[in-house]
C-alpha cells in the first residue's frame, strides 16, 4: 500500500468520524468526570405500573 493510499485513508475516516460527531444527536461531553456541583444525577424514568391481574379463583 502506498504512502498516497494510506494518507487519503486517513483523512475519510478523519471526515466520516467528524460528520458522525457533528450530524448524530447524541451529547458528547469530553471534558472528562465531573464531582461536585456541576455534576447531574438523573434518575430513570419508571415505566407506569401495570394494574395487576386478578388472583385466579379456587376450584371446588
Amino acid at each position: 500500500m502506498s504512502n498516497r493510499a494510506i494518507a487519503i485513508t486517513v483523512l475519510v475516516l478523519i471526515v466520516a468520524t467528524g460528520y458522525l460527531l457533528v450530524k448524530g444527536d447524541g451529547d458528547i461531553d469530553m471534558g472528562g468526570e465531573k464531582h461536585g456541583a456541576e455534576a447531574t444525577h438523573v434518575e430513570d424514568k419508571k415505566p407506569a405500573e401495570a394494574p395487576a391481574a386478578p388472583a385466579p379463583e379456587a376450584k371446588k
